[in-house]
This record gives structure tokens, C-alpha cells and sequence, in this order.
């Protein structure tokens, strides 16, 4: 089983950064997948990130290319997100989740079977 804690949403204004942490735990695998999405009301739950935690390499999607970074600290098991130049559309609420092996850039939820709770971020002025 694995655990995941995600923490560092908010609110902020068009144009403002936050960063999401994820801290794991529990049966961590060799090598895993983190991913990072997000669900806004009335809306399909969509990939937005992803990190190899083996290697660091990493997938976004279109939308947050060029403003959205995903990392990590090995040392902690924990991962980030930074988001800048926040957007209105980017309010959702931010899970990671995790599955063992490498990340594929379609990103699909389903392939994960490990998920925090959640984190809201909310981009409004």
C-alpha cells in the first residue's frame, strides 16, 4: 500500500504561483510513477503532470506547459508541483497519485491505483 499527502493549495490571484507538495509512504516501489491531476466542478478528472521517479522525466499537458513544474526530492519521497501564472481555469481540486513503473504520457487515471486526498487550489481575483 502506498501513501500519499498532498498539502499547499489556496487561493490566489490571475497571475500567482502556489506549490503543491506529495509526500509518500508506506510500500514505496523501486521505481514509480507520480502523477498530478486535477478535477473542477462538473468536470472530468485530467492529467495535468507526470514524473518518473527513477529517472525525473517528466509530462505535462498543453495546457500548463511552460507555467507548471513537476519535481522531486528523493531523499524525502516527497514531490512538487510548481504553478505559475495561474489561471481561473486552472481551479480544481490537485491530486497525486502514484503506480509502479514508468509514467506514459497519455496520463490516464485509471492506470493509477494510489491517490491523495487532495488539495484545493482556487485562481480568482
Amino acid at each position: 500500500q502506498v501513501y500519499l499527502a498532498e498539502s499547499g493549495g489556496g487561493s490566489v490571484q490571475p497571475g500567482g504561483s502556489l506549490r503543491l507538495s506529495c509526500a509518500a509512504s508506506g510500500y514505496l516501489y523501486a521505481y514509480y510513477c507520480l502523477g498530478w491531476f486535477r478535477q473542477a466542478p462538473g468536470k472530468e478528472r485530467e492529467g495535468v503532470a507526470t514524473i518518473y521517479q527513477e529517472d525525473g522525466r517528466t509530462y505535462y499537458v498543453d495546457s500548463v506547459k511552460g507555467r507548471f513544474t513537476s519535481s522531486q526530492d528523493n531523499d524525502k519521497n516527497t514531490f512538487y508541483l510548481r504553478m505559475n501564472s495561474l489561471k481561473p481555469e486552472d481551479t480544481a481540486m490537485y491530486y497525486c497519485a502514484a503506480h509502479s513503473g514508468s509514467c506514459f504520457s497519455d496520463m490516464a487515471a485509471d492506470d493509477f491505483p494510489f491517490w491523495g486526498q487532495g488539495t484545493q487550489v482556487t485562481v480568482s481575483s
